[in-house]
This record gives structure tokens, sequence and C-alpha cells, in this order.
């Protein structure tokens, strides 16, 4: 059946992961497209998987051209990387820039991004500051419509185990409500639903979703 397509980029991350369970569910998209580096399973075998090199420009703007929305959803940690800062900038600005490059040149009418609490391109947190490079070079491409979500810490089921992540799940539920807004913890499932959302306005421009905006997003 003809319709719009949506396209996931880190579907096997915790936001990923839900969005490609979502996007099943829902009547609007007619098709889901996941570009990812390695072989994935999902029990839906109508899911297009793409397997590419991420470095592989000619592979990778052919493995979302014909999209009406990409959804970006990569991140690596240092653990991953080993501490390697190339490796990380491979992942979190290389695949989210060079994708929002690619929906540029195919026409793509819709690309929503996950970024992080308090990216800045001034940080002097590495972390915060690749972020806020990443948004600012989207930005400059001038795409029809761009969607930030800049969620603090996630919750939700990983399949890797991250000790430090739990402990300030434990600390930082409890007192979220003493917290300013945008820093609340937030379920990865609502951050999905927020970009599915998002996806369906007509809204154009950049725009940037924090805390209070995606919650807003998922009870519409």
């Amino acid at each position: 059946m003809e319709g719009p397509t949506a396209t996931v980029i880190g579907a096997t991350g915790l936001i990923g992961n839900q969005l490609v369970e979502l996007l099943e569910n829902d009547d609007f998209f007619k098709k889901i497209r996941v570009v990812a580096r390695r072989q994935v399973d999902f029990n839906n075998p109508s899911i297009d998987i793409r397997v590419i090199n991420f470095s592989d420009e000619s592979a990778f703007r052919t493995a979302i051209s014909g999209s009406d929305a990409v959804f970006c959803a990569v991140g690596t940690t240092n653990r991953k990387v080993n501490g390697d800062k190339d490796a990380y900038r491979n992942v979190d600005y290389d695949i989210p820039v060079n994708a929002a490059k690619y929906c540029k040149e195919t026409g793509i009418q819709k690309f929503l991004l996950v970024s992080s609490v308090g990216a800045n391109s001034k940080s002097n947190n590495f972390y915060l500051r690749f972020k806020g490079e990443v948004e600012d070079n989207i930005r400059k491409l001038n795409l029809n419509s761009v969607t930030v979500f800049r969620p603090s810490m996630l919750l939700g089921d990983r399949e890797e185990f991250r000790a430090g992540e739990l402990l300030g799940k434990a600390l930082a539920v409890p007192m979220s409500i003493f917290l300013p807004s945008n820093y609340r913890p937030i379920h990865a499932r609502n951050v999905a639903k927020a970009m599915i959302r998002a996806s369906k306005k007509t809204d154009k421009g950049f725009k940037i979703y924090q805390y209070k905006d995606m919650m807003e997003l998922v009870k519409e």
C-alpha cells in the first residue's frame, strides 16, 4: 500500500526502538524503514531494513531517499568507544549531520533529531558542545522542517547495563519535582511519541522541544 514512509536511524537505541514499535501501530505511516550499520531483527517482516556503512555517502543517501520523515536517534557513549573522541564524533556528529544533508539533497521534507538538554556549541562540556554543534550545522541547511528534541535523563529499559545511570535515576526520579522542568527525567517512549506526533504537523523551519513541550505533545 502506498503512503508516507518513516525512516528510523538508531533503531537499536532506547528511543529508536520505541519509535519503531510505535510506528508499527501507527496508521499514518504506511511504510517503516530502518537504516543501520548491522543487521537488526524486528518481529514485523514488513519493516524495510537497510544495512549500510554510514561513511559511504552514496549508500547513506540512497538508504533514506524517498522518505517522508527521517527520525534520527543515534548516540553512543565514551565507554562504547573507549574514550576515542574521533569515534564518538563519527556517531554523534557525522551521522545526524550527514543524514540531514542528504534529506536536503533528496527533497525529504521532515527531519526529527534527538539531541540533549543543555546542548550548546559554546559549552565547555564535550558532550553538550557536540550536541550543540550538530544542531547549529543542521540549522544552517535550511531544511523544510527540522524538529529537535532535548530530553534530559531517559527512563526505560536498556539492553546494556549502566551502573551510573541506574544510580542517577534512583536519585533523580524522586527529586524531579524540584528540578527545572527541562531537566526532569522523561520516559524514552514519551520522547518517541512526541517525535511521531511532531512528524505529522505541518510546521516549517527549525523548532526545539524541551521536556514540557514533549509532554504537551504526548497529551494531544
